[in-house]
């Protein structure tokens, strides 16, 4: 169908040019500069869309639940209503600008701060993020009434570069793109102590968001409240959480296969879930990490809420086999952990895990790997470079 291809790097030098290309149309992707495939793969997903989508849409790169990655296409009219929905129920109308540190090709970043700007007539502030932490630092300094959007693998780099700095300009600070960042809820409200903060959750193929509440350290990290207005959750049989909603994408392209949505139809969103009795949803894990170990089942969040009771540095885990061929999880702690740190964590593995729940290893390094987007590097983790094992399983 010849859809435009649009580049990060074009929109970030002039944001008039996404700006022509949202009035323009004609479909046209906005994509990384740094593609995880070949430009040929895309532009023959691209080509393989049907008449109909070849007008008034866009298309996202995403790498979504299972790591290959996706192309997702939605309709620009679905888009603009999720963005004034958004702003109803985030009570955005308090923010007159929003500070970008995401990556705009994010679909978070690209609907809740760039298309969220343009329908509500705010200002959009770009950034280089915590690549550059000094103007960033400046930008808070300065906002006015401003939303800020960030991922929990962020607040670490926030403490570490910023210390006890404080942004009473922020409003509004969202968090998506993984697990609420629960434990460092303190310290953000001492960073941001004019700010609601909200917990987001949904994904690239919602458009992104399914449902918004205010953070609560009386609330779970993984309850992630009711689904918004117009928008319904469900489980199948294996306790998969599914979604319905008007604002979904219209399609998507998953290596050479494309798949066509309805707004009536159930859809995936890669998470394990349930409803909790006073009708919320509690997410408990994706699907790649929720697995059973010697028939237990582990789940990869509940081992980092574990971890996060007394370790308050950064964490993250991978999959691994052991030498029997069974499934397990390696723990990587950044920065090293002392001996003293380490024991704690094995203290609270004893306290609320059976054995066959604890990773194989508890690792250290000096930094934990970043994807573009500020979510952990999950492939990363296990090349690694200069870690050291501090403990390691012996069944």
């Amino acid at each position: 169908m010849g859809a435009t291809i649009l580049f990060e790097s074009e929109a970030k030098s002039d944001i008039h040019v996404l700006d022509a290309a949202w009035s323009s149309p004609d479909t046209f992707a906005f994509v990384p500069d740094k593609l995880t495939i070949s430009t040929d793969w895309l532009n023959a997903a691209l080509d393989s869309l049907p008449n109909h989508l070849a007008r008034n849409h866009f298309a996202l790169l995403t790498s979504g639940s299972t790591g290959r990655p996706k192309l997702i296409v939605a309709e620009r009219q679905r888009a603009e209503s999720m963005a004034r929905l958004l702003d109803e129920v985030q009570l955005g109308a308090a923010a007159t600008q929003t500070i970008v540190t995401l990556p705009l090709t994010y679909c978070y970043a690209f609907v809740n701060q760039w298309l969220w700007a343009r329908v509500n007539n705010r200002k959009l502030i770009l950034t280089a993020g915590f690549s550059d932490p000094d103007a960033l630092d400046r930008e808070f300094e300065r906002a006015q009434d401003a939303m800020l959007c960030l991922v929990g693998a962020q607040v670490p780099l926030l403490i570490s570069l910023m210390e006890k700095a404080r942004f009473p300009g922020i409003v509004r600070l969202h968090f998506a793109g993984g697990q609420f960042p629960q434990e460092h809820l303190d310290s953000i409200r001492d960073f941001f102590p004019n700010a609601m903060i909200f917990n987001n959750y949904g994904c690239a193929e919602a458009m992104p968001r399914l449902s918004v509440r205010l953070a609560d350290a009386t609330i779970p990290a993984s309850n992630i409240g009711r689904p918004l207005p117009g928008i319904e959750f469900s489980t199948d049989t294996d306790g998969s959480l599914l979604f319905r909603s008007p604002f979904c994408a219209s399609a998507f392209v998953e290596e050479d296969e494309l798949t066509l949505t309805e707004q009536s139809a159930w859809i995936a969103t890669g998470d394990f879930g349930r409803v909790t009795d006073d009708g919320s949803f509690e997410l408990q894990g994706r699907r790649l990490e929720v697995f059973k170990r010697y028939g237990e089942k582990v789940s990869l969040p509940q081992i980092l809420a574990t971890v996060q009771l007394s370790w308050k540095g950064e964490a993250a885990l991978f999959r691994e086999k052991d030498g029997g061929g069974e499934d397990g999880c390696v723990l990587v702690l950044a920065p090293h952990p002392e001996d003293a740190e380490s024991r704690l964590i094995l203290r609270d593995f004893r306290k609320h895990h059976s054995r066959a729940q604890w990773p194989l290893r508890i690792e250290g390094s000096d930094h934990i790997p970043k994807l573009q987007n500020g979510k952990i590097d999950t492939s990363g983790l296990s090349v690694l470079e200069n870690k050291t094992t501090y403990w390691r399983q012996r069944i």
